[in-house]
């Protein structure tokens, strides 16, 4: 059944900390676009304003929603939504987003609204792929945030809704959008580097939980089951949420996940490998043995690829190479704790860290493209880039083939290192073959009623 959509108004919302009850059968998704998109389905008229809703508005969501109210302000957005399941951080929202929003603790309210065009998803990874789904069969453009997915099955799941309800989606592994990595990706196009045999990725361990602390109540702000959403229900305990869910291999999946999903991002662009993937996968490493974190402290894993051949590292941490220009590093904050070498059979390449920060060598900025040289393309930017999929039907540059791509290599890195044995993997069909028991765990259970 459908949910009525209960929309909170400011002063509804800041007298009450209670929750709206969970819906007692699984959101029937409508087939609907909104009345505001003109032309082909999902694909929005050049000159109107965008509206958006915001699901998860805490960390990274508090970013895309301050970056959407200057938007708003600019005329090329409207705010007609924000959505938390922690009533603090929705309050807070709330009075960021603009007098017309109103507020939701169930993401499916949101979706039920005919005039949202798009949704801004950065909730815990877990939860990522059913939004995503349930977002593109209401027929609403989606960007989610990294890594794209937690289970290959997910990710085929947010592929195959994204191109039946033909709606733009892209992925935030905003590196790509970043103007270094266009430089970075230029000079390597243009067989600056030769044939390229190997990229070696570096970032430091993932932490342990040295310190544990018995379960216990929720806070009263948060409502704890649809924090849980699709994962098996289970007492609260802090050390869950709110960031710290990285640090489980459930709802996570360690440095791997979070940071791999832009430095790797970007390996496969540069190699121009989205549509592709590893027949490989042999991960080594170490993982906590106290506490509730059970993502790798310690891990290297290694990818190969044929046709071309060529070879991926995630090492954790590896050997870091700091920037080299220490005045410019500490004049721009530059976290060169983590990025990627680029080795080919003439050069190589550098490219620090991979998220909203990218950084290069000078001799692929200085990089002039000659004449009938490769041309790649030019990001206007990670959330214009999106919008001009919304309005144009043109591909996002981090579209969720891409994003899928990208997370099945995190997902398949946990395998290994869990499983302690090498993985074959299908690129083209998507399956780990010869490992009835990896195959398994290409997929997990998803909790009534959260679940694709």
């Amino acid at each position: 059944m459908n949910l009525k959509p209960s929309p909170l108004g400011r002063r509804d919302f800041l007298r009450t900390t209670g929750t709206l009850a969970a819906a007692g059968a699984v959101l029937g998704v409508p087939q609907f676009l909104s009345s505001r998109v003109l032309g082909a389905p999902g694909v929005k008229g050049a000159n109107e304003r965008i509206v958006v809703g915001h699901i998860g508005v805490g960390g990274m969501g508090g970013g895309h929603l301050q970056y959407m109210y200057a938007e708003q302000n600019r005329g090329n957005v409207s705010i007609a939504a924000v959505c938390d399941v922690d009533s603090q951080r929705l309050a807070k929202a709330l009075d960021t987003a603009g007098k017309d929003a109103k507020a939701y603790k169930d993401y499916r309210h949101v979706l039920e609204r005919k005039d949202i065009d798009a949704v801004v998803i950065a909730t815990p990874d877990h939860w990522h792929a059913v939004q995503t789904v349930h977002a593109a069969e209401c027929g609403k453009h989606v960007y989610v945030e990294k890594p794209a997915c937690c289970t290959i099955e997910e990710g085929k799941a947010m592929v195959a809704a994204g191109q039946k309800n033909r709606v733009a989606i892209q992925v935030g592994s905003q590196g790509r959008s970043q103007p270094e990595a266009h430089k970075a990706h230029a000079y390597i196009a243009n067989g600056m580097l030769g044939k390229i045999h190997k990229v070696t990725c570096w970032h430091y361990e993932s932490p342990a939980d040295s310190q544990p602390v018995p379960d216990g109540n929720p806070p009263p702000e948060l409502d704890w089951d649809l924090w849980l959403g699709p994962l098996p229900w289970r007492p609260y305990n802090p050390r869950y949420c709110h960031g710290t869910f990285r640090w489980l291999m459930e709802s996570g999946g360690g440095q791997i996940r979070d940071r791999g999903a832009h430095v790797m991002s970007n390996a496969l662009y540069f190699m121009n490998a989205d549509h592709t993937g590893p027949v490989s996968i042999e991960a080594k490493g170490t993982v906590p043995t106290k506490g509730l974190w059970d993502s790798a402290v310690t891990m290297e894993v290694t990818y190969e690829f044929k046709n071309p051949d060529w070879t991926l590292i995630w090492a954790q941490p590896g050997r870091k190479i700091p920037y080299f220009d220490d005045d410019k590093r500490k004049r721009e904050g530059i976290r060169d704790g983590y990025g990627a070498v680029y080795q080919g059979d003439k050069d190589s390449l550098i490219v620090w860290v991979g998220d909203g920060q990218v950084y290069t060598e000078p001799k692929a900025l200085n990089f002039k493209v000659p004449a009938g040289g490769v041309e790649v393309y030019r990001s206007p930017g990670h959330h214009e880039d999106w919008f001009q999929g919304i309005r144009t039907g043109k591909k996002t540059i981090m579209n969720i083939q891409a994003g899928a791509a990208t997370a099945f290599l995190t997902v398949l890195g946990n395998l290994s290192l869990l499983l302690g044995r090498k993985l074959e993997w299908d690129p083209v069909k998507q399956e780990i073959v010869g490992d009835a028991q990896a195959h398994r765990l290409m997929s997990r259970p998803q909790r009534y009623p959260y679940c694709l």
